[in-house]
């Protein structure tokens, strides 16, 4: 019988001694997993052994054991007043969400298009893998090409030749070709659509300059994404921020230490040496085996590719020659590798708090200054009963700033994985910049990034930043690469994207901050990312997105060191409260007259209007000024297009009498 979230007060009860001649074994596999929380760790973990139960994990920064009991020392063990809490069903594991596949809002697609066109001689080549053991009926084929290079003489899925004599009638540079049912192409497992041309001038032509859409029976519909036509030297996830810029001024992250609690850590030479060739991995820790390590190898290979968007220290270049700037949003930041998730993408609850542990315990040692968290779960606790929550509390307690991906399982509403959805840390969703980093007016918020509310009210996530398509390392041979192949490209690295990737941007960016004042607190920290993000908002200056989507808008490390302010007003939650009383906090958010999550005068602050990914010519991302934003003590509409802070943020008293915001 589950005892979830049970707060027991029981006599204890007296239980038979051994003999001291007596040696018992006791048997373990019959036990099951279990988490106790009680008075402190020391006492926990006498009482578990002394019914002979074997304690797996002392949890001393939440006064918590993890245990394996069989039910007859679990039913002792609840009779003991210095356990408070017992959760005896435990089994189940955190997975991290991983990179998005697919952005079909009818559910995930089983065909998914490799990220990179393959362009030689005469010919494109579109690579495609149908997940599904069934085949693939294509319905429909959309294309769109530079009508210079003239038209389409073939096109082959695999061994068989499409019929063009749907072409005939095309548009200069478009066609589209539908498929009688009876006789339409299938794709079955991975095979490539070949497309050939009049012309041999196709590898100078950038991935963007091609339109491919595919539409299946099912509804289902897969189509190429944009590439960078520099992404095998440029790195733009950082020109994307405003980090390029700080890089220019010799703002790269030294002297600031992150930890990645992920699935270890490749140490190439990008991650394992600074811009300067010094060594900065500081240390490697194993939260599965509870040990420090000289490696923890990578099998997974999410890790790294995360680590590498952080601190990546080649060289963004052009042409061949150094632009300035780096490939990672902080270069010159000092790692610290901490393994919880295994080569399957799964972690225990249990090990990623002794992750947490770990790094709070070493804070001082490492000078650990940021915690990245690229994962997202489903939460099963309100959050400040979540024992990795609980953790991270005190990891920002004692001056970690903490960094985490708001979840991939958007567009609903309330969707916010856990432990994002921790109300004091950094959350950070995502937003695409449609394959074009000189252009603004095409950047969209997709709809695999989870939104907001929290259950208990808070707005969530706190900013977003670029997710898609960020290219990074991984191991050769890695499990990313073997069971997604379509995202590795013909450099080694692979093209991800999720909120994990955003969050890993951010925390770079954190260093970039920490680096410029190191005395900033994680609440300072947090601050200055917030009111420096830009909006998106429409042309009559309301907010295009909902801040249950976009939080306050998008991340900007120039903005943030120059224009961020420090101080955020009184938010009325007190982290040493919540974590001695482990009570909830409120956040703005109520329901609605339809009952439905909202925020205080949010019909106010946001358009009417649709808002759709492309380009659009009445959503823009940020002030007028792109320098700053008028007084933000005028909070009127006004009909001059110019950007207007918004404060959803009702006073405390105000808050108090809020019955009708969402709880747990």
């Amino acid at each position: 019988m589950s005892r979830k979230t049970a707060i027991l007060f029981l006599f204890a009860v007296c239980l038979p001694t051994i003999g001291a001649s007596t040696q018992i074994t006791p048997d373990h596999s019959k036990s099951t997993r279990v988490f106790l929380q009680g008075t402190s760790t020391a006492e926990l973990v006498e009482l578990v052994e002394s019914d002979g139960g074997l304690v797996t994990h002392k949890l001393h920064i939440i006064d918590a054991v993890g245990a394996r009991l069989n039910q007859q020392q679990l039913d002792a063990i609840a009779e003991s007043l210095i356990v408070h809490r017992i959760e005896d069903d435990i089994s189940e594991q955190v997975s991290e969400e991983d990179e998005f596949v697919g952005e079909d809002e009818e559910g995930l697609c089983s065909v998914m298009g490799y990220t990179e066109l393959i362009r030689s001689g005469t010919a494109i080549e579109w690579r495609l893998s149908n997940h599904n053991a069934e085949p693939a009926t294509l319905k429909n084929l959309n294309l769109a090409w530079p009508a210079e290079i003239g038209k389409i003489n073939r096109i082959e899925l695999g061994s068989e030749v499409i019929n063009l004599n749907s072409l005939a009638k095309s548009e200069p540079g478009a066609a589209n070709i539908q498929f009688d049912s009876q006789n339409a192409p299938q794709l079955k497992g991975t095979q490539s659509l070949k497309i050939g041309f009049e012309s041999k001038k196709l590898r100078s032509l950038p991935q963007s300059n091609f339109k491919l859409e595919i539409t299946f029976e099912d509804q289902c519909m897969v189509s190429l994404e944009p590439l960078y036509a520099d992404y095998h030297e440029y790195v733009h996830s950082g020109s994307l921020v405003g980090a390029d810029l700080l890089h220019q001024r010799g703002i790269t992250g030294a002297g600031v230490t992150v930890a990645v609690i992920d699935s270890g850590l490749w140490e190439t030479d990008a991650l394992a040496e600074d811009i300067s060739g010094e060594q900065r991995v500081l240390a490697r820790y194993n939260a599965i085996t509870d040990a420090k390590e000289s490696q923890v190898s990578d099998e997974r290979g999410h890790g790294t590719h995360i680590a590498s968007i952080i601190a990546s220290s080649a060289s963004n270049t052009r042409g061949g020659e150094n632009v300035g700037h780096y490939k990672g949003i902080a270069p010159d930041v000092n790692l610290v590798a901490v393994k919880a998730f295994g080569n399957d993408g799964n972690a225990h609850f249990l090990d990623i708090v002794r992750a947490i542990q770990w790094i709070v315990d070493n804070r001082e040692r490492y000078d650990i200054d940021i915690i990245n968290i690229s994962f997202a779960t489903k939460p099963r606790w309100p959050y400040w009963l979540d024992p990795i929550n609980q953790a991270l509390m005190r990891a920002w307690a004692s001056g970690i700033t903490v960094v985490a991906a708001v979840g991939n399982s958007g567009p609903d509403l309330m969707t916010v994985g856990s432990p994002g959805n921790l109300p004091f840390i950094i959350t950070v969703g995502a937003v695409s910049d449609s394959g074009t980093p000189e252009a603004r007016d095409d950047d969209y918020i997709p709809s695999f990034s989870s939104r907001g509310p929290t259950p208990s009210g808070h707005v969530k996530p706190d900013l977003v930043a670029p997710g898609t398509n960020l290219i990074g390392l991984t191991p050769a041979g890695s499990r990313l690469e073997i069971e997604q192949p379509e995202f590795l490209l013909e450099t080694g690295e692979m093209a991800m994207t999720g909120s994990s990737q955003a969050a890993a941007l951010v925390s770079g960016i954190v260093a970039l901050l920490l680096q410029s004042d190191p005395e900033l607190s994680p609440d300072e920290v947090k601050c200055m990312l917030i009111t420096s993000a830009e909006p998106a908002i429409d042309d009559n200056g309301l907010l295009a997105y909902s801040p249950f989507e976009q939080g306050y808008g998008y991340v900007n490390a120039n903005r943030a060191i120059t224009l961020g302010s420090t101080t955020c007003g009184d938010s009325g939650m007190d982290i040493e409260k919540a974590i001695s009383e482990a009570q909830p906090t409120r956040g703005p958010a109520i329901l609605d007259e339809a009952g439905n999550p909202s925020l205080p005068g949010l019909d106010l602050m946001l358009s009417p209007k649709e808002t759709t990914q492309g380009v659009v010519s009445d959503r823009r991302w940020g002030a007028e000024d792109p320098m700053g934003r008028r007084d933000s003590s005028n909070r009127s509409h006004k009909d001059d297009n110019t950007f207007l802070d918004f404060d959803w943020e009702p006073r405390q008293s105000e808050r108090q009498k809020a019955d009708t915001s969402p709880n747990n």
